[in-house]
């Protein structure tokens, strides 16, 4: 499961419940076009806007309507405890492994950042994939807290954030750290837009917001990568190029968002408060984009 591609659904919120069957409908999506897993409760899946009992609740819907395919389960929080707690339910929900990002309000040193994966180490009976966000959390990882934290006997994969647009720069990237890393810790690459160069580069996965809404197409970059078809993988994922834009400038959990209300897998105003989803000539650049890569029915 830490390698191939993995899927990372919305979480859509109807005023203030889950909207369960729209949540079901995009994993099953997903695991029938053959992703290799689904990485619920991420970044995507808004996680951070969820209590205890709704986060445990979407992880066991996950793990139901995932069937075969392995479900990795978000279980970062603020709070040491808040995220023990939430491995305890990930690992009643079934889940196959965990993805735990440092979420932060104080800032965290290398050394309370390393205490917390192995406070979590330590109890997990699941193995844990490391999720290095900046973006979001702040926290940014040296290659040396990476290699530090992999030795740790739980730790399965490193997420890491995007890698170079060219080639050889990203081979040089995906080297260096793996060089680092112990055996059989697996090197995962996010942000979309160099996907396919990080698998071409070397990555063993990629973890992938774009798979979640649309999983066909993510799933044909990822098996063209791994097939060493570069020019078939890059074809593919440059067909993509004015999403990818989307992305950079709006976020991709909005324009993740705005694709699957075009496509009918949620209805409006899925989004948790206070987040917003684009106003309507954002919404026009992306019927655009699914436009001009053909996406749109």
């Amino acid at each position: 499961m830490f390698t191939g591609v993995s899927a990372f659904p919305l979480t859509p919120i109807v005023g203030e419940a889950i909207d369960e069957d729209s949540f079901a409908r995009i994993v099953e999506r997903a695991a029938r076009a053959g992703v290799d897993s689904i990485g619920a409760l991420g970044s995507t899946g808004s996680a951070a806007y969820l209590d205890r009992a709704e986060r445990a609740r979407v992880a066991r819907l996950a793990v139901e309507a995932a069937g075969d395919i392995p479900v990795i389960v978000g279980i970062s929080a603020l709070a040491t405890r808040a995220v023990l707690a939430n491995l305890d339910d990930a690992c009643a929900a079934g889940a196959a492994a965990v993805l735990l990002a440092p979420m932060t309000y104080q800032a965290l040193g290398d050394d309370e950042v390393f205490g917390l994966y192995e406070a979590v180490a330590t109890r997990s009976p699941l193995p844990i994939v490391v999720y290095d966000n900046p973006g979001t959390t702040h926290v940014v990882f040296s290659d040396e807290l990476h290699a530090r934290i992999a030795h740790l006997d739980a730790v399965a994969s490193i997420k890491i954030p995007p890698v170079s647009v060219d080639l050889d720069t990203a081979r040089v990237r995906v080297a260096a750290l793996r060089a680092l890393l112990p055996d059989g810790v697996t090197v995962g690459v996010s942000g979309d837009g160099t996907g396919a160069i990080g698998l071409l580069a070397g990555s063993d996965a990629w973890y992938s917001v774009i798979a979640g809404v649309i999983p066909e197409i993510a799933v044909q970059i990822t098996r063209a990568a791994q097939a060493g078809d570069t020019d078939s993988a890059l074809r593919r994922s440059d067909r993509l190029a004015p999403i990818w834009g989307l992305f950079g400038r709006f976020g991709s959990l909005r324009v993740a968002s705005a694709i699957a209300e075009e496509l009918g897998l949620v209805g409006a105003h899925h989004l948790p408060r206070p987040v917003l989803g684009l106003d309507a000539a954002g919404r026009a650049e992306v019927v655009a984009a699914l436009d001009a890569a053909g996406l749109r029915p």
